[in-house]
Formats: C-alpha cells, structure tokens, sequence
C-alpha cells in the first residue's frame, strides 16, 4: 500500500474550472444487454466540440442539478474512457457534479443506473447481485466501442473505472476482486460490516444464496480503478487480490465516524494493505455521503420528514463543494487523466 495523502481544507485549496469554461456534452440511451430482461437507462458525458442547448441534468427535490449540452457533436479525440458505478439506491444523473469534472480533464465518461439497486428501485436482493452491476457496465463499454458516433473517440488504452459504495465493490469486481458470500455473512453478525448489513438483513439476504455476489466479474479493458468507500472489502476473497488490477486508488471518506464496512483502512477492514499496490487516500472532514451531490436548500428537512437517510449532513467544518473539488483531483489523478 501506498498511502498518498491525508487531505483536509486547512491543507489543500482546490481551483473549480472557470464558469466560462465549455459544459460537458451529455447524452441518454437506453442500453440493451442479455443478462438483463428490459433495457437499462444509460447516459454518456463527453468533451463538446460545440454548444448546443444547456440543460439541468438530475434535477430533482434533493440535490442541485448540472447543467451541460444535449447531445453536441464530440471534440476531436482520442478521449479516455471512465465507466461510473452509483452506489446503492443511488442514480448516474445525481453525480453529475463529478462527470462533468472529470469530462473537463478530457475523459468521456459512460453510467448506467444499474436496474434493482437504484433510485426508486432499490431492492436488497437484487442489489446483492455484484455479477448483474459488473455486467451493465462491460455491456455499455461494448455499446460504445461499437458506436461510430463514439468509438473513434475513444482512447481504447486508457479504460477506467469509479465506483462509489455498492458501486465500489462493483468496480472491485470489475478489477479483479472476487467476494465470498459465506464470509459477508459472518460479518454482518458482528464488526464493522454489520451496520451496512441492515438493508440486506431487512430483505431476508443471505450472501452465500446468491452466486452474482461470488462471480469472477473481471474485465480484461479496464486499465485503472478509483474506489470510493466500497461496500463489502472484507469479504473479498485473499486469492483474487494479489491478481487484482494494479495501481487501484481506494479513497476514505472521513476519519472519524465512517459508515463502518465502507473503512478500507486499518481502522476498519483493511483492505487497503491486503490489496497489493493501492495509493490509499483519506479526505476528511468527510463522511460516507459527502461523495453524493450537493443539496439544496430545504432538502435535509424534507429527508427528515420523510425519515430517509441524512444524506445531506455532512461533518462539523466539512464543505461539500470544496470536497468534491478535492475528489475530482483524486479521482482525475488516480486515472491518469
């Protein structure tokens, strides 16, 4: 493991692109794989050659939208490729604070709202279906080497993953790590996995049922992977981890009072030591759902209302916007972009 930095406001400033700056073209398909038994509602952001009209992408009554072009023709590339995992109950469009951050360090960046795990379709024992998430993702990476409207964009050399929470132990996946399903379930009786096991215990799951959560879901394209506070790190299987991707970014938010199973470092699974070659980061104040979008005004009372999750309360001293500037240099750097 090497542990890169400990990042924190008082450390480390972050220059956001100039509001002049060309918006990310942004376009929508639905995505027809074989694994899956209805179309998958997929979007694509991309460098733009062009203006065409701006548009809020992931408006909605929680968090603020991003604006970008519909559908403008693709600067001149060639671009690398970043496949984006959500994480669970979560949807592509709300991280478009992130795409479109990463799209202005000249990647394209491809997502999908992986069917059974996200907004307004959550279900515990479909999201315990690692092998289904993994493939909605090699599926929209084939869609788009196929396409003559974005294949020749494409610097098919440079191939990453992100994946956040549920989607980190996807792009785990994706990178070569495997998971046991009989050790998930002894860890959800105690340690710090039980708390993340609540969902799954409220479906009835058992881990070892289900054999998507222990398929081998790696893909040979994918060339660096950024994780962010994945879900299930130790359960993932020793032997598949000397022969995982090298070179991976596994990202800690927060050092005190993480979402317990989602603590890759020593204070809680480890993961970031028992993974051969890491660069660890930890980013604090922070917590787990600081990674999600920025709130608007209103929108934590509403979550209290309704008594959904405090997805809009962050740590004393924490600021949303300068942490996902922070991420988004992470991020960019841990791909290589």
């Amino acid at each position: 493991m090497k542990r890169l930095a400990f990042l924190s406001f008082l450390a480390l400033s972050h220059t956001m692109p100039a509001a002049a700056d060309m918006l990310p073209g942004y376009d929508r398909f639905d995505l027809m794989a074989d694994h899956r038994a209805r179309p998958i509602a997929a979007s694509i952001w991309y460098p733009a050659a062009n203006p065409t009209y701006r548009a809020p992408v992931g408006d909605g009554p929680i968090f603020d939208p991003t604006f970008a072009f519909m559908g403008p023709a693709i600067a001149e590339g060639p671009h690398p490729l970043v496949l984006l995992s959500h994480g669970s109950g979560g949807n592509a469009d709300s991280l478009g604070w992130l795409t479109s951050g990463l799209v202005a360090r000249g990647a394209i960046v491809l997502a999908v709202n992986h069917p059974g795990s996200t907004s307004g379709d959550s279900s515990p024992r479909r999201s315990v279906d690692l092998d289904a998430r993994a493939n909605d993702l090699s599926a929209a990476l084939d869609m788009a080497l196929a396409d003559p409207a974005f294949a020749p964009f494409i610097d098919q050399s440079q191939i990453g993953v992100v994946g956040f929470s549920l989607g980190g132990a996807t792009a785990l996946g994706l990178a070569g790590v495997r998971f046991d399903g009989a050790v998930q379930d002894e860890n959800c009786t105690t340690g710090p996995d039980a708390a993340d096991c609540a969902f799954f215990r409220r479906g009835g799951v058992r881990f070892a049922d289900y054999p998507g959560y222990a398929a081998d879901t790696r893909d040979a394209r994918i060339t660096r992977a950024v994780i962010i506070d994945p879900g299930f790190g130790g359960s993932a299987v020793p032997e598949t981890l000397d022969g995982a991707l090298s070179g991976i970014t596994l990202i800690n938010l927060g050092d005190a009072d993480r979402l317990g199973a989602a603590d890759v470092g020593p204070a809680g699974n480890d993961l970031a030591q028992r993974l051969p070659d890491t660069n660890y980061i930890e980013i604090a104040p922070a917590n787990h759902f600081t990674f999600l979008g920025v709130c608007k005004p209103g929108a934590a009372a509403l979550l209290a209302e309704e008594g959904d999750d405090p997805i809009c309360s962050d740590p004393d001293g924490a600021d949303r916007k300068k942490t996902h500037g922070q991420l988004i240099d992470v991020i960019a750097s841990g791909l290589n972009l």
